[in-house]
């Protein structure tokens, strides 16, 4: 009787204890939270910490770096597909050239438009040479007649004139400095209408790729061409190669069928110049040097005896060409034009390409262990 009495009074103490805690941390709440409520904060103190966190900015695209977290890459996927057209070589008999099989069937291939007024940039064996007409669907599913305006069958690079206004168009970027591993998506129209307008995401997996094609018996060479493994289906060829700001950098072209996440795109900036001169005048006449040149990528292609590793080994020398009575001979090795380094074929043709037939360039060429200077009136190329 007694321990139980003990522990009934124990129990009540320690229940009163219990209640003036709960009441003093309560009131101790309700002070703290008054006085946080009155307190100011003053911004000029995180500003001077150089800290800065705001919503506006952020909504106003003001956020460099990263472009994913301003503009995600489904709207700039979205905003690019509106420029990608269908582009056949066969004149549609039905509502759309987007037709199941259309690839096989229509000679089915991708385009993109780089003009509002209707230019639009392809590969040479889905719109042909130039001077023909081809047949182009637009996003909307318009069908339209295309004359091709440039062509070579040598790049396959082509670009098509459609008549039409307030056409939606892409942005060229820069294809010069792309790394391996940087995201890249294709877009094309594989197979038909089905599976018009894929995506596909990956990476550049190489730059400066050479590769050798075989067809009707002749070797051709594809040079300093961008490798990456975003599937390249047929269909896709002459679509855009888009970087994660949305930004053409190449033109799909082929891929390895004997193996897997092998494709291949021409760089852009091999067509801009002829692009730009489109743009600019509505016309292009292209300016010819008159050689046949490789650089060190094709070097082992055509003779292993060869050691390049600088510079264009001048192959050939056209006797019709602007180069034949210049001096320049087969052998030599041009590394500057017009003062500018050159050890790609493609910084060299899109040098040319910025350049107008009747233009002087200066070419700095070594022969054996002598350097010199030639100058060359640019040729026409017909």
């Amino acid at each position: 009787m007694y321990k139980n009495k003990k522990f009934k009074q124990k129990k009540s103490i320690g229940t009163i204890h219990v209640i003036i805690i709960s009441i003093f941390i309560s009131a101790t709440s309700i002070f703290l939270y008054n006085m946080y409520q009155n307190i100011n904060i003053d911004n000029s103190s995180s500003q001077s910490n150089n800290v800065q966190i705001s919503k506006t900015s952020a909504d106003s695209n003001s956020v460099s770096g990263s472009s994913t977290s301003a503009n995600p890459i489904t709207d700039t996927i979205e905003k690019v597909n509106d420029s990608v057209v269908g582009i056949s070589r066969i004149k549609n008999t039905g509502l759309s050239i987007f037709l199941k099989d259309g690839a096989e069937q229509m000679g089915l291939g991708t385009g993109f438009i780089v003009s509002e007024d209707g230019y639009i940039v392809t590969n040479q064996h889905v719109a042909g040479s130039k001077f023909e007409k081809c047949y182009v669907t637009l996003e909307d599913g318009e069908n339209l007649t295309g004359d091709v305006v440039w062509s070579d069958a040598d790049l396959d690079l082509a670009i098509v004139k459609i008549a039409s206004k307030n056409l939606p168009f892409v942005t060229l970027g820069d294809s010069e400095y792309l790394k391996p591993g940087e995201n890249v998506y294709a877009i094309g129209n594989p197979i038909g209408f089905e599976f018009r307008k894929t995506v596909t995401a990956g990476i550049i997996s190489a730059i400066n790729r050479t590769i050798q094609l075989d067809e009707n018996g002749t070797s051709i060479y594809m040079e300093d061409l961008l490798q990456t493994d975003a599937t390249i289906n047929p269909g896709n060829s002459g679509g855009p190669l888009i970087n994660s700001d949305g930004l053409v950098v190449g033109i799909n072209s082929v891929k390895i069928t004997s193996a897997e996440g092998i494709g291949f795109a021409i760089p852009i900036n091999l067509i801009k110049p002829i692009v730009d001169k489109f743009n600019n005048s509505g016309s292009f006449l292209e300016a010819y040097l008159g050689i046949f040149g490789f650089d060190k990528n094709v070097i082992p292609y055509m003779n292993s005896n060869i050691t390049l590793n600088s510079g264009i080994y001048v192959a050939k020398v056209d006797a019709t060409g602007p180069c034949y009575n210049s001096g320049l001979k087969e052998g030599d090795i041009i590394t500057k034009i017009d003062g500018i380094q050159v050890n790609k074929m493609i910084n060299l043709e899109s040098y040319i390409y910025s350049k107008s037939p009747k233009d002087v360039v200066t070419l700095t060429v070594t022969s054996g262990n002598k350097e010199s200077e030639i100058k060359i009136t640019l040729g026409s190329k017909s």
